[in-house]
């Protein structure tokens, strides 16, 4: 016996409220397995599938490619095959959850006005680079004139006569990447820079500007950017911390480390571990403001800023205070790894109590981060400099770096944020040529 079963956006994650579809995997007629993603979804800038909990054929999509959808709302309708699968999916029902790329969603069947035969869509033009189609010799069949993707494909499977210019210009963007010099200072200090893809939607004629779709991802760095600075009142300390016994530390064993080890000894690993064991001193540093209370957590798990061109996402070193240096900088590598690559899960990102931040990777010496919601701090270690510092009244040149905190100012007040900065400068001057990392 067929019946209908309506699939709902799914708790993805304790605080998930809501979820936007980024694209349909499946369309109305598929036919779907057990547990078969159907479409995925962004929050907390990653994308996840969605699994269909029942098999059968697709019949009606509820919910279109850019809508945020609320935890248990429907979102598409399946007609199952089997009668125990008729009933409506729970919102906790299990998922499999998996990061993947993210893709610009076609946008044609957005009510728009006025002539749209000149605007394409990032995934129109992805797709017309793809099979070298001239998006000015396709007809369109979307709202206005505009070319969907199934125009492209149309076109493309017509063996009518192809441009070559959309896939010269990817072979052309290609080349000139793979030429480009490396940087010798920042962040790409050993790998030729990653050009950020700008998806332009269309050229204003005779102005001198044009638009660039807001990708999901994008969308969410937005909104989640917009609350913490509307509900969190920031503050913000710096401190200057003396690393050359760090620095030499690190010059000892790194080469070591990464024979032994297969990834990098970053200077990152000692600063987390100096930032943990100052944190067990001064627990209210890892902590969140409830109205009636502030909650402090037992577990620190340190949120680490991994950024590239175009975003940035903040990937979570559980139980760090329980990983000793070498286990630090394994995780370090994994998460900025996948991070780049674009494969965290959600589960990667959550569960973040406190952020750090190494603003100083691409030379930043001053910064004022932006506290990640709901945590209480957010704090940046900054470019490693050579600078003359007087010690015991005579000059010497030393290697500094700058710590910069932004600090929840309903939870935290100067004090005892000045003394956990101090904690954390003691506890990185204290590194020797004797520190262990095991």
């Amino acid at each position: 016996m067929k019946t209908l079963t309506e699939i709902v956006m799914p708790k993805l994650a304790e605080s998930l409220v809501s979820a936007t579809i980024d694209r349909w995997l499946k369309q109305p007629g598929d036919t779907i397995s057990m547990y078969e993603p159907i479409c995925e979804v962004i929050t907390n800038k990653v994308n996840a599938e969605i699994p269909s909990t029942v098999e059968g054929r697709l019949v009606s999509i509820l919910a279109k490619d850019g809508e945020d959808v609320p935890v248990g709302a429907p979102i598409c309708v399946i007609e199952a095959i089997e009668e125990s699968a008729g009933a409506s999916v729970p919102a906790s029902a299990p998922t499999a959850v998996t990061a993947q790329p993210s893709h610009a969603s076609d946008e044609s069947d957005i009510p728009v006005e006025g002539d749209m035969r000149g605007r394409y869509s990032p995934a129109v033009q992805r797709i017309a680079a793809e099979q070298g189609v001239d998006l000015q010799l396709v007809r369109g069949t979307g709202l206005g004139g505009r070319v969907t993707r199934k125009d492209v494909l149309a076109f493309a499977a017509s063996g009518q006569p192809k441009a070559t210019v959309a896939a010269e210009a990817v072979k052309d963007a290609t080349a000139k990447t793979e030429k480009a010099p490396v940087r010798t200072t920042g962040l790409h200090l050993s790998e030729t820079p990653r050009i950020p893809q700008i998806e332009v939607e269309s050229e204003i004629p005779g102005r001198g500007e044009y638009f660039i779709d807001i990708t999901p991802i994008r969308n969410a760095i937005a909104r989640n950017v917009k609350q913490s600075v509307t509900e969190i009142p920031h503050a913000w300390m710096m401190i200057e911390v003396d690393v050359t016994n760090l620095v030499n530390l690190r010059n000892k064993l790194k080469d070591e480390f990464k024979k032994r080890e297969g990834v990098n000894l970053t200077y990152l690993a000692f600063v987390l571990k100096a930032v943990v064991n100052a944190v067990k001193d001064y627990p209210i540093i890892n902590s969140t403001w409830a109205t009636d209370k502030i909650i402090v957590k037992r577990d620190i798990n340190i949120s680490l800023a991994v950024g590239t061109e175009d975003s940035v996402a903040t990937p979570v070193i559980k139980n760090a205070d329980q990983k000793n240096i070498a286990g630090i900088a394994h995780e370090i590598d994994d998460l900025a790894r996948r991070g780049r690559e674009g494969k965290l899960t959600l589960n990667d990102m959550s569960g973040g109590t406190l952020t750090v931040n190494n603003t100083g990777s691409f030379g930043s010496i001053l910064s004022y981060p932006t506290i990640v919601y709901p945590q209480a701090v957010n704090l940046t270690f900054e470019s490693i400099v050579k600078r003359p510092v007087v010690i015991n009244d005579m000059i010497g040149v030393r290697s500094m770096a700058n710590m910069c905190l932004s600090l929840d100012h309903r939870i935290l007040d100067g004090v005892i944020c000045g003394r956990f900065l101090q904690r954390v400068k003691e506890n990185l001057e204290s590194f020797s040529l004797d520190t262990k990392l095991y």
